[in-house]
């Protein structure tokens, strides 16, 4: 087998753990594909934790206990070396929903008995057969919308479940061309350059020129709820850069810890990817004048020579909390 191939397997084999555990013994399924000192970064309220008790006690004994019956309804699986490692660690990347009834309260929000669709992103590294370093991004307000709970004005994108790729062939559970690889990391690397070369230049090009040389025409941004999906590069750039530039001011871009490519898929997370002085209205909220982290996930899908399609995940909760508003706690007061 490949060390992506090792890698691939330990996750599938974490995974398949994971659905055979209850909150009484998720602490053991963990420690059964995961080092004892593993690290592990959760989004806000959950935070980074290290060993597979206070993952366990943290993050999955308390979803175990609203959620029942749960499917990994996964649509993007993918391995590669991290290009920003200069030891090459070995990442695997796994994107979908996690599927349950809503059946107990969770983190103050309250259950439906109905199904829903937690959004999620997971990075995890793998040394030999064991995990020793993961990230898990899910998407509470998303959570919350689907519980008729959502606590923030509005979004200028759709809010809705995404679906995976447009081609189904996000699960690469077999090793690929690395060629291929290469070229969707090649164009993701492109595609940031155009960023970080308009942040630069006194008179940025227009934003349809600067996407248009590394983004299909009906290019789909499936954002975070907050701020939503879109489709097609002239309501990318009216619901969400254009928002996400003109009010919020003196980004700084901290780097990724993990950035990948596998097949036509590839993606990359940071903690946080940038910080930013929030200057104006924004997720429908007023100024706050605070300068706050966003830690981001996102995942792309290449079609030929150019970007077809993009997840996205943001700590919104987190970005919010960094601002004074503690989102969790208002939900919490709501439900007494």
């Amino acid at each position: 087998m490949t060390d992506l191939s090792r890698a691939k397997a330990c996750v599938q084999a974490h995974h398949a753990a994971l659905a055979r555990a209850t909150p009484d013994t998720v602490a053991e399924a963990l420690a059964t594909h995961m080092t004892p000192d593993t690290f592990w970064r959760g989004m806000h309220p959950f935070h980074e934790q290290t060993g597979p008790d206070a993952i366990a006690t943290t993050f999955w004994a308390p979803f175990l206990t609203a959620m029942s019956r749960i499917q990994r309804r996964q649509d993007i699986f993918f391995a590669g070396h991290n290009h920003l490692d200069e030891g090459g660690g070995t990442w695997v990347a796994s994107m979908g929903h996690l599927m349950a009834l809503f059946d107990a309260p969770f983190l103050g929000i309250q259950p439906t008995r109905k199904i829903v669709m937690l959004r999620y992103a997971e990075f995890s590294r793998v040394e030999g057969d064991r995990i020793v370093e993961q990230a898990l991004f899910v998407d509470l307000l998303h959570l919350m919308a689907q519980a008729g709970q959502y606590p923030l004005p509005g979004m200028t994108g759709a809010q809705l479940v995404q679906p995976g790729p447009m081609t189904h062939d996000g699960l690469l559970f077999d090793d690929q061309d690395p060629a291929v690889g290469q070229a969707t990391l090649d164009r993701i690397h492109a595609m940031m350059d155009a960023i970080t070369a308009a942040n630069a230049l006194p008179t940025p090009p227009a934003p349809e020129d600067e996407l248009a040389r590394d983004w299909h025409d009906d290019m789909i941004w499936w954002g975070p709820t907050g701020i939503g999906a879109t489709y097609t590069i002239d309501r990318y750039i009216e619901q969400h850069q254009r928002p996400f530039r003109t009010q919020l001011g003196a980004r700084t871009f901290n780097g990724h810890i993990c950035r990948m490519a596998e097949g036509h898929y590839g993606g990359f997370f940071g903690w946080p990817n940038l910080t930013m002085d929030c200057t104006g209205p924004y997720l429908g909220l007023p100024p706050s004048g605070a300068r706050a982290d966003m830690r981001v996930v996102d995942i792309y899908r290449r079609d030929g020579d150019k970007l077809a399609e993009n997840w996205v995940f943001i700590d919104i909760l987190h970005f919010l909390n960094m601002q004074g508003l503690d989102v969790l706690a208002q939900l919490d007061v709501r439900a007494r």
